[in-house]
């Protein structure tokens, strides 16, 4: 080898060990790497008891009312005993039990039982089947008054990053999880459902989730198995009749008598006309604003993305241009959003521009899914996009009165829950302007 070129090996050889020394001392590394993907986890059913019950979880129905779900590997009675004390036999409930089918698969009983009338913010312990069990779960309802705090997340999945981020969740002190869609990323491998219900189980049993779908639920094959939402249905059961609407898809509640959420189905029917746009439109009618100040949507395909990921599909594009002169005049403080696997938060915005009476429009697709991030983001950064970083964590909306709320974005920094983005609400409804 000539002189020449040994002086270049060796020049490029310290060019490259001054660049790793300038790394490990965090001179030109970012101040963030962003997290890897992770694999899925299967959660097994390991009870002694092969038909104890299992993913259980809870969910509002009406003002004082809790949906208890469970599923058992064969026949049992949907029979809930429960009450105040740890000895859980004040009360008891009884309701119904079903099952589906998908290609090869069988499900296990599902059931489901209505329990109540509830105080509001009560611990209440509960025992499943009949005979109960001998095991004792526990749940604390909603406040019917302010201060109340909701978890969101979406795009959860089964990975390490969701056992992260449910653990932050755990953490919160919240009194009620809000999920935009994409739970298990089962993708027609039914056993997933049961592992996702088995992981989420000790949050979902102890105070309610309320979900609405993803991509991910949908699971239809064409010609195979030509129904879409199967298993979705079958194991989530939303209160959708309670508010007047035809489909498990898209529903709505009152929460705290102060809050309104609204969940809408990016997968179904939604152009004007169609079953989901007439339900919406009524819904926001009833609203009655000076005993319902806030108004709360969540859906799972962002009207309003800058992240590269999922640009321009049907799901957002036709969806926004059909729905959002609705959410627009009737005074929506801010839509929640899955999908993209990532987390950006907007301005107040409407047909794309600022505008002051406009929903605040947050995506927080980054629960923790098997795909990973979307790192790569629209530059130059619009002017309307206040926040946006591809992290996985979670977010709490912290409701304290009729016209302030603090929203939170709190990321997964190595396993440690950092709150990296904040910004005070104030709901439309006492805006002067906005009437």
């Amino acid at each position: 080898m000539g002189m020449v070129m040994q002086m270049r090996l060796l020049l490029l050889v310290l060019v490259l060990f001054i660049g790793v020394v300038l790394e490990f001392n965090g001179v030109v590394c970012s101040s963030y790497t962003r997290p890897p993907v992770r694999k899925t986890i299967f959660v097994p059913h390991d009870d002694e008891d092969s038909n104890s019950a299992e993913q259980v979880h809870i969910s509002q129905v009406g003002q004082d009312k809790m949906r208890i779900s469970w599923i058992t590997s064969s026949s049992n009675h949907a029979q809930v005993e429960y009450g105040p004390s740890p000895s859980a036999n004040a009360f008891s409930s009884t309701g119904s039990t079903s099952s589906y089918r998908y290609l090869l698969y069988e499900s296990g009983e599902i059931h489901d039982v209505v329990i109540g009338p509830l105080n509001p913010n009560t611990v209440y312990y509960y025992r499943l089947g009949d005979p109960p069990s001998s095991k004792v779960y526990q749940l604390k309802t909603p406040p019917s008054q302010f201060p109340i705090k909701f978890a969101i997340a979406g795009d959860l999945g089964q990975t390490d990053w969701t056992k992260s981020t449910l653990e932050h969740v755990a953490k919160s002190n919240y009194d009620m999880l809000l999920l935009p869609g994409d739970l298990a990323y089962a993708d027609m491998v039914q056993n997933l459902w049961d592992s996702y219900g088995r992981l989420v189980e000790p949050l979902a049993s102890q105070r309610p989730w309320m979900v609405t779908q993803g991509n991910h639920e949908v699971e239809r094959i064409p010609v195979i198995h030509k129904s879409s939402f199967t298993a979705f249905n079958a194991r989530w059961r939303m209160p959708y009749e309670e508010s007047a609407s035809d489909s498990n898809l898209y529903y709505s509640f009152d929460v705290a008598a102060g809050v309104h959420v609204i969940m809408l189905g990016s997968y179904t029917d939604f152009e004007a006309g169609s079953s989901q746009y007439q339900w919406l439109q009524g819904d926001l009618k009833k609203v009655d604003r000076t005993k319902t100040p806030w108004v709360v949507v969540l859906l799972h395909a962002p009207w309003y993305n800058s992240n590269e990921a999922h640009q321009g599909e049907t799901e957002s594009v036709d969806m926004k241009a059909a729905m959002e002169d609705l959410l627009y005049q009737a005074r929506v403080d801010v839509v929640f959003a899955g999908h993209v696997h990532a987390y950006e938060r907007f301005t107040r915005v409407y047909k794309d521009k600022a505008d002051n009476c406009g929903p605040v429009y947050i995506t927080i697709g980054d629960g923790g899914n098997r795909e990973g991030l979307a790192t790569n983001y629209i530059e130059p950064k619009p002017d309307i996009s206040l926040f946006r970083e591809a992290s996985f964590g979670h977010g709490t909306l912290e409701v304290f009165n009729a016209s302030h709320a603090l929203w939170s974005w709190h990321k997964n920094d190595n396993d440690e829950a950092v709150l990296s983005d904040s910004a005070w609400l104030t709901t439309l409804s006492s805006n002067p302007a906005c009437k």
